[in-house]
C-alpha cells in the first residue's frame, strides 16, 4: 500500500517588478523595456512585469485629441506583436500594457503573453480615474472585460491595472476564480496641486493588504522620473516592490531599506529613482496550502456582502 507523503515536490516560479523612465522617444522605451525584460530572464525570473502603458509618457497629464492617435486595435499592434514574440523567445509570461481603440471605444488594457508567444487573454482596466494630473476619463472607457485570471505555463495570474489596486474587490475576485499571484502595472507618482504630497506609502500599503487579505503574493511595477506637460507635472516614484502572501515586503526596487525594514516587511517610504528590476521566488503550492489552513476562504460569508453590490450600501434604492 502506497503511504502518503505530505510533502510534495515545490512549485516555485520567480516572477520580476521592473521600473524605467520615459520619453517621447517611443523606440527608446521599448528598448528599454525588453532590455529589462531581457535582464530579468537572464536571473531567473518566469513571469516578469512592465509598468502601466510603458510605449511612452503618461499622457493623461493633459486632454489632447492626439494622444488618441497612440491607441492601436488589439490584433495590429506592433507593441504586442513585439513583446508577445519576445516572451516566447524568452520562455517568459509578460503581461502588455497598452492603450486599446476597439471601434470608436477606447480602454487602458493589457494582454498577457504566454511563455509560448501566444496570447492567453485580454483584460480592460476597469476602475478609470479622473482628477488633476490623472485625468483618464477622458481617454479610456470603463473597462467590460470583467476581471480576469489568465492561465500561464508558471502560474494562474490575476493582473488588473493601477487605480484597480485601490479597489479590493478587484483582487479578491481575482483570487476567488484561481489567481495564485496578483500583478499590478501602474503608473503613480506625486500630486500636480499638492507636490510635496507622496502617496507611496499608502499605496504600497493597500497592495499590501490585497496580498495578506488574499494570502496571494503580489507584484507592483511603476514608473519613474519627472513627465513634464503643458500646465501639469508628475514626478514618478517608482517603489516597484513584490509583496508576499502575509503582505510582508519581500523585495523593493532600488531598495535602501535597513536589515530591521526588510525583517518587518515594510518599505523606504521614499524609493530612490533608479531604472531596473527586483525578483522573488514563490512556491505556490507552499502558498496554497498555508493559504488553505487558514480558512479565511472558507469561513467567508457571501450571503452577507450584498451591500458591496450597491453604490451607497443599501440593497434597494431608497424612498
Amino acid at each position: 500500500m502506497a503511504q502518503f507523503s505530505p510533502k510534495a515536490e515545490p512549485r516555485k516560479v520567480t516572477v520580476a517588478a521592473t521600473q524605467m523612465s520615459c520619453s517621447w522617444d517611443i523606440e527608446e522605451n521599448l528598448k528599454k523595456a525588453e532590455k529589462l525584460v531581457r535582464d530579468a530572464a537572464a536571473a531567473g525570473a518566469n513571469i516578469i512585469l512592465l509598468q502601466e502603458l510603458f510605449e511612452a509618457p503618461y499622457f493623461c497629464q493633459e486632454q489632447k485629441e492626439k494622444y488618441y492617435r497612440l491607441a492601436q486595435p488589439v490584433d495590429e499592434s506592433p507593441l504586442i506583436q513585439r513583446f508577445a514574440k519576445l516572451a516566447g523567445e524568452l520562455g517568459v509570461v509578460l503581461p502588455i500594457s497598452f492603450f486599446e481603440r476597439a471601434g470608436n471605444a477606447y480602454f487602458n488594457a493589457l494582454v498577457v503573453a504566454d511563455a509560448d508567444g501566444s496570447i492567453a487573454g485580454h483584460y480592460r482596466k476597469s476602475h478609470i480615474p479622473d482628477g488633476p494630473g490623472y485625468q483618464e476619463k477622458f481617454y479610456f472607457s470603463p473597462g467590460d472585460t470583467g476581471f480576469k485570471v489568465f492561465k500561464t505555463r508558471f502560474a494562474d495570474i490575476g493582473v488588473l491595472i493601477c487605480w484597480d489596486q485601490w479597489f479590493p474587490e478587484g483582487a479578491r475576485c481575482a483570487a476567488l476564480m484561481g489567481a495564485e499571484l496578483l500583478l499590478y502595472p501602474t503608473a503613480i507618482g506625486s500630486e500636480p496641486p499638492n507636490p510635496s504630497y507622496s502617496s507611496y506609502p499608502h499605496w504600497a500599503r493597500v497592495m499590501q493588504g490585497h496580498a495578506g487579505a488574499n494570502m496571494v503574493p503580489l507584484i507592483a511595477s511603476n514608473r519613474i522620473g519627472k513627465e513634464t506637460f503643458e500646465q501639469s507635472h508628475i514626478t514618478f516614484y517608482g517603489g516597484s516592490f513584490i509583496a508576499g502572501p502575509s503582505g510582508e515586503i519581500v523585495v523593493q526596487a532600488s531598495d535602501r531599506g535597513s536589515s530591521l525594514q526588510r525583517k518587518n516587511g515594510g518599505i523606504d517610504a521614499e524609493p530612490e529613482q533608479k531604472e531596473g528590476f527586483v525578483t522573488a521566488t514563490f512556491d505556490l503550492d507552499e502558498c496554497r496550502i498555508t493559504r488553505s489552513g487558514w480558512g479565511l476562504f472558507r469561513d467567508r460569508r457571501p450571503d452577507l456582502y450584498g451591500a458591496i453590490t450597491t453604490l451607497d450600501g443599501y440593497r434597494n434604492p431608497r424612498h
